[in-house]
């Protein structure tokens, strides 16, 4: 039962942060439109930041999910690895990731690289680099700090395109720039 509330609550509370944004959705309105009380939603996630963490997790770990599907689409390691990147970036034009993950989330749950669907990304990322690099693909530096700069580039971009008053013309900006400055950590030339 109360993982089936959980589920009800996460749904309810991403159509409400992706419609009306985390500060003007009520809790009131959210918990009724599923047939809970407000208790329900405290004793599950704490409180209102509680639940948008829950919501933020689901949709960052949907979006890595997506990423890391286009990017075993490639057939190989780096390739994958740089469409992977681009691919997030380019999720920043959804408008509930843009709202929910990009906007509210930093601002309510404070630094990305300390959320949980961010560091399970981060390891992924970082499993990959070290393969790269000990199959000599890539440059013999430290594989965290490689996997850290690449993450934090395309969460960024994704950033600089939620933010910005023309979004469509910032994505190509962006994915550019990110292959760019990741081609830098090819051992040899692309």
């Amino acid at each position: 039962m109360m993982e089936e509330n959980r589920v009800k609550l996460i749904g309810a509370a991403r159509r409400a942060f992706g419609k009306k944004g985390y500060s003007a959705a009520s809790m009131d309105e959210l918990t009724a439109d599923v047939g809970l009380t407000r208790g329900a939603l405290y004793n599950i996630f704490g409180d209102k930041r509680g639940l948008l963490a829950a919501v933020v997790h689901q949709i960052d770990s949907d979006m890595a999910m997506r990423a890391k599907e286009i990017g075993e689409r490639t057939g190989d390691d780096w390739g994958g690895l740089l469409a992977e990147g681009a691919a997030y970036i380019e999720m920043a034009l959804d408008p509930e990731v843009q709202r929910i993950v990009l906007l509210d989330g930093p601002a309510v749950l404070g630094d990305p690289s300390q959320w949980p669907s961010q560091s399970e990304c981060l390891q992924v990322t970082q499993a990959k680099v070290e393969k790269l690099i000990g199959e000599g693909m890539l440059k013999p530096v430290n594989g965290e700090a490689a996997a850290r700069l690449l993450s934090s580039m395309a969460f960024n971009a994704a950033l600089w395109i939620a933010a910005s008053d023309e979004p469509k013309e910032v994505l190509p900006k962006a994915v550019e720039a990110f292959k760019a400055l990741a081609t830098g950590l090819l051992a040899r030339p692309a």
